[in-house]
């Protein structure tokens, strides 16, 4: 194992991850601060709250190509064992949420989780999204989405033997911390639900 290569994969995963996207494209398209509106959060669910619904949609795929593009890169450029690549992601994921960028306050990860999980491993993705697709139209709370996408994440890869299991355990555990206030909503049952009809 060459351990130069696995620094500069963490380091360059860091760095993807903690590109703040939401904050640069409505600062950059709006003069805005999207950390000043709503939730404060720099995510996809935010800047489409505040109404910016093309910046939504390029945030979240932005915020996505993260993690995939920090996965493929440690799979087939620096060609590092498969537990080094789902490392990858988990740091792009820990940069999306502690960006330096923005003195350590950054999103929730769910956008980069998904692309990470897309890039490690289609089907695992596809069992993920598929439980929060159902949960967002079902109940159209983006962060209850989000928890049980990630909470049936570490079982999906526990029964497909996936080498991502012990990592996907952290990055599950993360992104429900990073929920903790959503959770509170929740369960007083004052959390703001999205609507996928508003306009621009």
């Amino acid at each position: 194992m060459n351990s130069d290569s696995l620094m500069i994969v963490i380091s360059i995963s860091y760095f993807l991850g903690s590109l703040p996207y939401g904050y640069i494209l409505v600062k950059a398209f709006y003069g805005v601060d999207i950390r000043t509106i709503g939730s404060k959060n720099i995510g996809t669910t935010n800047v489409l709250r505040a109404g910016y619904k093309g910046l939504a949609l390029c945030t979240l795929l932005l915020d996505s190509f993260k993690g995939a593009i920090a996965i493929l890169l440690t799979r087939y450029y620096f060609d590092l064992p498969e537990t080094y690549v789902a490392i990858a992601g988990l740091v792009a994921i820990v940069g999306h949420m502690y960006p330096v960028w923005l003195k350590f306050k950054g999103g929730k990860g769910v956008a980069t989780f998904f692309g990470t999980v897309l890039a490690f491993d289609p089907l695992v993705f596809l069992i993920c999204g598929a439980v929060w697709l159902f949960v967002a139209i079902t109940t159209r709370y983006s962060s209850l989405s989000a928890i049980l996408a990630v909470i049936v994440f570490p079982i999906s890869c526990y029964f497909l033997d996936e080498p991502l299991f012990y990592v996907s355990i952290v990055i599950s555990v993360l992104i429900i911390y990073k929920h903790r206030e959503n959770i509170k909503r929740l369960v007083q049952g004052v959390e703001s639900k999205v609507s996928f009809k508003k306009n621009s």
